[in-house]
């Protein structure tokens, strides 16, 4: 997709963008009958065509409309219209978007062409298909089209390896990947097998690793910027590529969904493609603690008592409560190895939170109110929401163990996604700008591209605008 600021041919392929207001001011231009079939309202699509031409009207919704819902239209008339669109030279027509709506509605064509498996057969992507628009610059236009690009290029890539099916995304292969990666972006990439992370410690990280057919992949991701004096962001994903719950195994009716036991990783991996191709002054620390959570001869087992890289024992009372037992020497090991402004970790962590929030947000959990604040606003301008949730210390409580310094699990049948937040508290090392983010009921859930729940790629947008703005 190009972007070109000019207006000089007859076009046979035209978007015409409408508000519920811009259409009763205008509707009078065009033939009286549209009006029967169209209002303006968000996702309505109406197609008139000539012997010449074929316009697309879109209806954005109310003229108090938010730059995220603005690509959203844009994403369900990209999946929707697919089989339509032509890769021509398409004239956008709208006087009334601002620029940072027009850069939505752009970036939601490019991520409405996402099906899986990727491929770049949608019209979008072809060479041909130009977006004609006069009221931005050239030169703004061009830095808009990179956004997009990056954006989509960071998206896709979430979402591709969380809807990968768990043989095609076992760790030899997504170690494989974040190599190319770390390559084509010029990052420092670390590794550390089971031998290493046995003498580095890393007990609580290894537990759930034991299991495993493959080798222990605690993985390290640095993308460095020339600015000087650049803020430096620590960012962990939990990466459980198949979490069978292990000998505490899980229910056998949706496990097949555990492929998705990744979605913090992929959240992380996309938002590091989108800093790396936008060269962005800010410095970022990636740890991605690659694991299956398998049953096998050598599976951790509950009552289990395990010491973590910061040296506190864990008790393990169920071995479906891997997640935090990674993220636990996760945490400790970038607090302990690199100093950060800010540390952030992602997880689809705990069936406590979808019952709360279902797919309509993720549960915040911070022990910095700056930090806090600054996660509310950045969900709620990418409508990738969050909801503070406590980290009161009656919760401590709930963990302590007979025989341990920590038990991994409340016996107590509510509140597990606290539990998990508190237990977490445990290995920050003090680190005074902290949060957790609990995103198991948006990562993976009713999208438009895919009759079964697949990978939404919540996470991105939140980094990455986060991550863009941390100054």
């Amino acid at each position: 997709m190009k972007l070109i600021n000019k207006k000089n041919k007859n076009y046979i392929q035209v978007f015409q963008l409408f508000t519920e207001e811009e259409w009763i001011k205008k509707n009078k231009s065009f033939n009286k009958n549209i009006s029967n079939f169209f209002t303006g309202k968000k996702n309505e699509v109406f197609i008139s065509t000539s012997e010449d031409s074929i316009t697309y009207f879109i209806g954005l919704g109310k003229s108090s409309v938010q730059s995220f819902e603005i690509q959203q239209v844009a994403v369900k008339f990209s999946q929707t219209q697919k089989n339509n669109l032509r890769a021509v030279p398409t004239l956008l027509m709208s006087d009334f978007i601002s620029q940072k709506q027009f850069e939505e509605f752009i970036k939601g064509l490019l991520l409405g062409t996402y099906k899986y498996p990727f491929d770049k057969s949608h019209p979008f992507w072809s060479p041909e298909f130009e977006i004609h628009f006069e009221n931005i610059s050239q030169k703004k236009l061009d830095n808009i089209s990179q956004k997009a690009l990056a954006l989509s290029n960071g998206q896709t890539a979430c979402q591709e390896w969380l809807n990968k099916p768990a043989n095609l995304k076992t760790p030899p292969v997504l170690c494989s990947y974040l190599k190319d990666l770390a390559k084509k972006h010029q990052l420092k990439y670390t590794v550390f097998n089971r031998k290493k992370c046995e003498e580095l410690g890393l007990g609580a990280y290894l537990s759930v690793n034991q299991g495993s057919a493959y080798d222990a992949a605690f993985t390290i991701l640095e993308y460095r910027t020339t600015v000087k004096k650049a803020k430096t962001i620590g960012l962990i994903g939990k990466c459980v590529v198949f979490d069978t719950g292990g000998i505490s195994l899980k229910d056998h009716q949706n496990m097949h969904y555990m492929k998705s036991d990744m979605g913090g990783a992929t959240a992380v991996i996309g938002s590091l493609i989108y800093a790396s191709e936008m060269q962005l002054p800010v410095n970022l620390v990636v740890i991605l603690p690659i694991t299956d959570n398998a049953i096998s001869e050598k599976a951790f087992l509950p009552s289990d008592v395990i010491t973590a890289y910061n040296g506190k024992t864990i008790e393990v009372l169920n071995t479906d409560a891997e997640g935090r037992m990674i993220l636990a020497d996760a945490l400790s090991y970038l607090a302990k190895n690199y100093k950060t402004d800010l540390l952030i970790d992602l997880a689809t962590l705990t069936g406590s939170s979808v019952r709360m929030f279902g797919d309509t947000c993720g549960a915040l959990f911070s022990n910095n109110e700056e930090v806090k604040n600054l996660l509310l606003q950045t969900g709620d301008r990418t409508n990738q929401r969050l909801w503070n949730l406590p980290l009161w210390d009656v919760w401590k409580e709930d963990i302590q163990s007979d025989v341990a310094d920590l038990k991994n699990i409340s016996l107590k049948p509510i509140g597990d996604c606290i539990v998990a937040a508190k237990f977490l508290e445990q290995f920050i090392e003090n680190h005074p700008k902290w949060a957790h983010l609990d995103i198991a009921g948006v990562a993976f859930g009713s999208v438009g591209y895919a009759k079964e729940k697949a990978a939404t790629g919540f996470g991105v947008q939140l980094l990455t605008d986060l991550i863009e703005n941390y100054h």
